[in-house]
């Protein structure tokens, strides 16, 4: 039975340079224990990663290249407005590195609720 269920990473920060190998090693060694390469695509969640940094960019990159290279996608999920502007930076974000949609801003609150005037204070 193959498992396609996707193959959920978590990371959380600070990451440094030194932290990036064995990352690429887990991944692949976790990756190697699927089946076959159509068994699930790879998710890392970047929610828990706290202030980017390029150590978190080079990481990705090669947790990226390690996924493609054992035939698997690799997506990241919650990449804050810094993280995207850092993929964006180094010419990752999107297309090299693909990230899952940011999450929907929060409705504005209306100003007048609560209020029959078209303009609060005005009668």
């Amino acid at each position: 039975m193959k498992n396609r269920d996707p193959l959920v990473l978590k990371l959380t920060g600070p990451l440094e340079p030194p932290d990036v190998p064995g990352l690429c090693a887990a991944l692949a060694e976790q990756l190697g224990a699927r089946a076959s390469p159509q068994d699930g695509d790879v998710v890392v969640d970047v929610t828990g990663l706290g202030h980017p940094t390029l150590a978190a960019v080079d990481a990705l990159a090669r947790m990226q290249l390690t996924a493609r290279r054992l035939g698997h996608r690799l997506t990241v999920q919650g990449a804050g407005p810094e993280l995207r502007a850092l993929l964006d930076l180094a010419g990752l974000a999107g297309g090299v590195i693909p990230l899952s949609p940011p999450p929907a801003p929060a409705a504005r609150a209306d100003r007048t609720a609560g209020t029959s005037a078209a303009r609060p204070g005005t009668t």
